[in-house]
């Protein structure tokens, strides 16, 4: 409530104090919203997603998930030609600097909460803001996100292989959705500009996480129930609290690479038989040690860009330090889960 209270704020605010945002809608993404959170709910993803009519989107490297955005002729959003670098390429910094500008002076109008706006990370597409909420703080991650009506690039081709798991159909279906591109710097750059934008499909995400049943009626209220959400929670919390205790060796992993690999998952067990809600033992085993065979061989396909790898093999010494740590957990009945 607290969050919605906020947000709704400073959504309303966007949009009256700069024309450029004021198409600007909310769309919740990440665990709180596709129900696989596993602590306090404290920190919240909100994408603030702007249409654009039709975009050029030119592949900035070999993964297939960076682009560099430019507008075809004279684009209607003539709102958002202030935000062109001197290459006529649509700068994320500088929308991401304005969206910030607003924020900081916003959150000042706020009655009854107390809001600040963490100083930024480079690189970050993020802006966080920390709402005090005794005795704890909550965090909230804003995301821009432009939402184009075209359809996606070569790169995803081979991706989002759900036929087996849910079907040719609704593959076809998701396929037609928009395309979303986050504010996000490729790491990969030489020199960073803050030009390039990346490829997010949280939306597709959320839909497959919450019509994750190859039988339309899993886990509704009357019907069969199943372990995908639980072993996907098992393995998000074990990662959590290794992070916890080796901030500095882990770092480079998050929530997504558990992810990531739990969808390829779905897709190699299929059937919601696969994941009976008895063999939550059985099944989590299956899940981990796929994940564990990613780990070993640096090589985790994004689920919907499969040619780039989301273990490097530059970060071979972190993934051999997470395998490491999870066959310890593995071979000793996971002690993390007791204490």
């Amino acid at each position: 409530g607290l969050v919605n209270q906020v947000v709704s704020h400073l959504i309303q605010a966007i949009r009256s104090k700069e024309s450029s945002f004021s198409s600007i809608e909310r769309l919740g993404t990440g665990s709180y919203y596709e129900h696989v959170k596993i602590s306090e709910p404290n920190e919240f993803d909100i994408m603030l997603v702007m249409p654009v009519e039709r975009l050029q989107l030119d592949q900035c490297d070999d993964t297939g998930a960076y682009y560099y955005l430019t507008f075809k002729r004279s684009p209607k959003e003539k709102y958002l030609l202030k935000f062109l670098d001197e290459d006529e390429k649509l700068s994320a910094f500088k929308m991401l600097q304005a969206l910030r500008e607003i924020i900081k002076q916003e959150v000042k109008n706020i009655q009854n909460v107390e809001v600040t706006v963490k100083r930024r990370r480079a690189g970050s597409p993020a802006i966080t803001l920390l709402i005090k909420n005794p005795p704890a703080e909550i965090s909230v991650d804003i995301i821009l996100a432009l939402e184009v009506q075209q359809s996606w690039p070569p790169s995803t081709q081979d991706g989002l292989k759900i036929e087996q798991w849910l079907g040719r159909k609704v593959r076809g279906q998701f396929r037609n959705k928009s395309l979303y591109l986050v504010a996000k710097q490729n790491k990969r750059e030489k020199a960073p500009r803050g030009n390039t934008w990346r490829l997010s499909f949280s939306h597709i995400e959320k839909a497959m996480m919450n019509n994750h049943g190859s039988s339309k009626t899993c886990c509704e209220s009357d019907g069969p129930k199943c372990c995908r959400k639980g072993c996907l929670k098992l393995l998000k919390y074990l990662l959590e609290q290794l992070k916890m205790k080796h901030p500095k060796e882990l770092e480079k992993f998050c929530s997504y690479h558990v992810k990531t690999a739990f969808f390829h998952s779905c897709v190699m067990w299929p059937n919601d038989t696969d994941w009976h809600l008895g063999d939550l033992d059985h099944c989590f085993q299956k899940y981990l040690g796929y994940f564990l065979d990613c780990l070993q061989k640096s090589q985790l396909p994004h689920f919907f860009i499969p040619k780039y790898n989301l273990l490097s093999l530059e970060d071979k010494a972190s993934s051999d330090f997470l395998s490491r740590q999870i066959n310890y957990q593995l071979n000793n009945r996971f002690p993390i889960f007791q204490e």
